[in-house]
């Protein structure tokens, strides 16, 4: 691979990440803020590794025995792009040499979010998995193999029901890993996350600028496939389906709910039941 295809820093980890594979643990924690991968260092027992370039903060610790990596992302699925494409890259390629390695690594992808819920009957506080995600940014619709290897029959049931207009990105549809939401999300909220390529209009808020579909979270609130319905909105989950799927890792999404959209409900101070969420998870994850 070409290094101006394979980007490496000078110390040879991924140019973003700032890892490679021998500090990358299979069990990864996905989060937006760069801020909460600290939440991790008071619930870590031990940590051995720690970066920070931009908005991406990663550290590798054990908690209970087992191996973590803590990453943040940021803000959407330009930045899901990045930060997948070079884990999997650390997981399977041999950096130095810029060679595919002859065995594939499978990793186990847990994103813990935040995010609006689209049903009146799910409040704040609430955690929602997504057994499936749909996305309305389009960015997989780049790479080989999103046309046949995502969920096609998802994709083509959420085009006919919301028909979009041609200007706007062609959705597409990704399934979560079904070990990991039995495993971790058996008694949780279940449902299809939907991922906007923005904060306001393309999640029906309107400011000043406004929304080009009218009541677009009303009809995302009326969708549903294979008797699953849209659970809530956010900016990552569709990109992070449909990277693991085309790549062979494993991925969940479970977000704490901190606006209900239909009700006009928020919660402001989130981070109590955050830390709580994240320890949920590492203990089940860690059995």
């Amino acid at each position: 691979m070409k290094a101006s295809e394979l980007v490496l820093a000078p110390n040879g980890s991924l140019y973003h990440i700032h890892l490679t594979g021998k500090e990358l643990a299979d069990d990864v924690i996905l989060v937006g803020d760069p801020a909460r991968v600290d939440m991790f260092k008071e619930i870590f027992d031990t940590i051995e590794f720690e970066s920070m370039n931009r908005e991406i903060h990663a550290l590798t610790g054990t908690y209970k025995s087992h191996r973590f990596t803590a990453i943040s992302t940021g803000m959407g699925t330009d930045n899901i792009d990045i930060v997948l494409t070079e884990l999997d890259a650390a997981a399977n390629i041999d950096l130095a040499k810029g060679k595919t390695m002859p065995q594939h690594r499978t990793l186990n992808l847990i994103r813990i979010g935040t995010s609006g819920s689209l049903q009146s009957d799910i409040p704040c506080g609430s955690l929602v998995a997504g057994k499936y995600a749909v996305g309305m940014d389009g960015l997989m619709n780049y790479y080989q193999g999103s046309q046949t290897l995502l969920d096609t029959e998802l994709k083509e049931a959420f085009m006919k029901h919301m028909c979009f207009d041609d200007c706007f990105a062609h959705p597409y549809g990704a399934r979560g890993s079904e070990t990991l939401l039995q495993k971790v999300a058996f008694d949780m909220f279940q449902g299809i996350t939907a991922t906007a390529p923005g904060f306001y209009a393309p999640q029906g808020r309107d400011i000043r600028l406004h929304p080009a579909i009218e009541n677009l979270n009303d009809k995302l609130a009326a969708f549903a496939y294979k008797d699953t319905r849209l659970t809530n909105l956010e900016m990552e989950t569709s990109a992070i389906y449909g990277f693991s799927q085309l790549m062979g890792h494993n991925a969940l999404t479970i977000c704490l709910i901190i606006a209900n959209r239909p009700n006009g409900d928020f919660l402001n101070d989130y981070h109590p039941q955050m830390h709580t969420t994240i320890e949920k998870i590492l203990n089940r994850l860690a059995r």
